[in-house]
């Protein structure tokens, strides 16, 4: 059986007072569910000298329709925001969330399992560690392999050998979703609240993924409301259908001139995870604007700039050969679905 080190726990019961807490512990780590720090503790993969509880922050489970805001130009369009302490089956069976973007519905309702997602929140999943084949082990796994990689006890990386950053993977489900629908990520820290871009969130650094700095916590999401008609997706491998950590990713969005499968594409996104520490977002897909979604081109298109852009790693199971055409096949898949469905 693997134990957790020893450490402290606080509990804090609103958002000013984690802030606090960050600054006046150092190295202390932030735990909502638990589903992921709490494993890479028991392989010693980190050791903080105490861990900062949101179970009592209520302000992070706040989900609401922000109205539109008029001003200059367009304004800004209506927003859902969603708490980022909000679990990932709330976020699946929230009703806004179906309705608005089912794409993320979907993808918070295949991470891991029903006991999981009851306690797995979406902030957990938004900034869940990367993950590597070498690292994600006991430490006497890692002892015996040879002192440890990059980003445990060793110096080397064992996926690419002479490289010198850390290409361990972005595993998490919502993320690509999040991406392909402009989503943005909500801060806070010492000094005050700052909003980024979910495509300019994350960074290709295994060791250190994001832009959220020691001292903030991420406190919410916005997704923009679709201002026309758009058919979304998400679609990704595992060999057991449950438990398993994405093998490869896709999230899709096609916007379209109509509410039909047969208007014409006016513009699309393709975001593809599990490749190294930052999801990758397709491009040169061009081609495929103006084509209805139908067209069988369109899977064409979208697949071959799949293949072609998108070339994994060995740093999760299974050979990276494999799962770049599994990339493709569920590309088509995906797009061939949402035909179907209408």
């Amino acid at each position: 059986m693997l134990r957790l080190p020893q450490f402290g726990i606080e509990l804090p019961e609103d958002i000013a007072s984690v802030i606090t807490l960050l600054r006046e512990r150092p190295g202390a780590r932030l735990v909502a569910g638990g589903t992921d720090i709490l494993p890479n503790l028991k392989h010693h993969l980190d050791q903080p000298p105490a861990l900062i509880s949101l179970a009592r922050v209520a302000e992070l489970r706040r989900a609401e329709l922000l109205a539109a805001k008029s001003g200059g130009g367009d304004g800004e369009p209506a927003t859902l925001y969603l708490g980022a302490g909000l679990t990932l089956t709330e976020v699946a069976e929230h009703p806004l969330v179906r309705e608005h973007f089912p794409s993320l519905a979907t993808a918070a309702g295949l991470v891991a399992s029903p006991l999981i997602r009851n306690m797995g929140t979406l902030g957990g999943n938004l900034n869940l560690d990367t993950r590597c084949r070498y690292v994600n082990q006991t430490k006497f796994w890692r002892d015996a392999l040879g002192g440890g990689c990059l980003k445990s006890e060793g110096n080397v990386c064992h996926v690419v050998p002479k490289g010198r950053n850390c290409v361990a993977a972005m595993s998490s489900d919502c993320v690509p979703v999040l991406i392909s629908l402009d989503a943005e990520v909500e801060l806070a820290g010492p000094e005050g609240t700052r909003v980024v871009p979910a495509a300019d969130y994350f960074r290709a650094d295994g060791l250190r993924h994001t832009v959220r700095e020691h001292g903030e916590l991420t406190t919410g999401l916005r997704l923009p409301l679709p201002a026309a008609a758009r058919r979304c997706a998400y679609a990704k491998w595992t060999v057991r259908q449950s438990i398993d950590f994405p093998l490869i990713s896709l999230a899709l969005r096609f916007d379209l001139a109509e509410d039909s499968v047969d208007a014409a594409i006016t513009d699309l996104r393709v975001v593809a995870g599990v490749l190294g520490a930052k999801p990758r977002q397709v491009a040169r897909l061009d081609e495929a604007v103006g084509k209805a979604l139908r067209d069988p081109a369109v899977a064409q298109i979208v697949a071959g700039a799949v293949h072609k852009q998108c070339k994994p790693l060995e740093n999760v199971p299974y050979e990276a050969p494999y799962r770049r055409q599994m990339l493709r096949v569920h590309a088509r898949r995906a797009i061939a679905a949402l035909v179907e469905a209408g």
